[in-house]
């Protein structure tokens, strides 16, 4: 059976990473999204789940507790994330434009959905489907991203929440160097650059703050 052990987190952390590397392939020419998906990424979620009910079921329970608190963890940090940017998407709507510069940092989420379903990357339309399908896509990357900062420090509870912050930030530089802004059309400004990052200190600060009170409020109902 698979333990909260560092193997064990290793496996954890690949499985959960299936939900970006779902992007990555298409970025890199190695398969399509919508491929990826239904071939690695459903299968592999599927897996980390029923790793989890093992666990839950036979085991200590520390690797069930480590995917539940870093999913919500995560879910939540997507939560806060968008929440963050939601001045500057709707900056115009809001009449903030004066202050707060509008940029379309959710113009890519119905993008997802499209690639997911095998549709045109660039519609001026995109269906009901497209969209809900790419909102998914996207909190899945915040849940996943959760379960790996859990893989990552081992023991979140005794881990500086500061890690969270470390990571997230990590990852949006790792992302600045993939082709994702060029293949979404993304112009690559100071002003760009300057929110996501900020966006990502957002992520990484509730990722690690929530996840640390979360897994030591479920150490101490064991």
């Amino acid at each position: 059976m698979v333990q909260w052990t560092v193997p064990g987190r290793t496996i954890v952390f690949f499985l959960s990473a299936t939900s970006i590397w779902c992007l990555l392939a298409e970025f890199y020419g190695l398969c399509s999204m919508r491929w990826f998906t239904l071939v690695v990424l459903i299968p592999a979620t599927l897996l980390l789940l029923g790793l989890g009910v093992a666990d839950r079921a036979r085991g200590d329970r520390r690797l069930w507790r480590a995917v539940v608190v870093g999913s919500i963890a995560g879910f939540l940090a997507a939560v806060a994330y968008d929440v963050f940017r939601l001045p500057f998407v709707y900056s115009r709507e809001w009449g903030l434009s004066d202050i707060i510069p509008p940029l379309q940092l959710f113009k890519v989420f119905p993008r997802f959905g499209a690639m997911i379903l095998g549709e045109p990357v660039d519609q001026r339309e995109y269906s009901s489907a497209a969209h809900t399908i790419g909102w998914v896509y996207h909190f899945s990357n915040g849940v996943t991203f959760g379960v790996m900062y859990m893989a990552i420090v081992g023991d979140a509870g005794r881990r500086s929440w500061l890690w969270g912050v470390v990571i997230a930030m990590g990852l949006e530089l790792a992302m600045l160097t993939t082709p994702y802004p060029e293949f979404f059309r993304i112009p690559v400004t100071a002003v760009f650059v300057t929110v996501t990052l900020a966006a990502h200190l957002v992520f990484g600060a509730s990722l690690g703050l929530t996840a640390r009170q979360l897994i030591q409020r479920a150490s101490r109902a064991i």
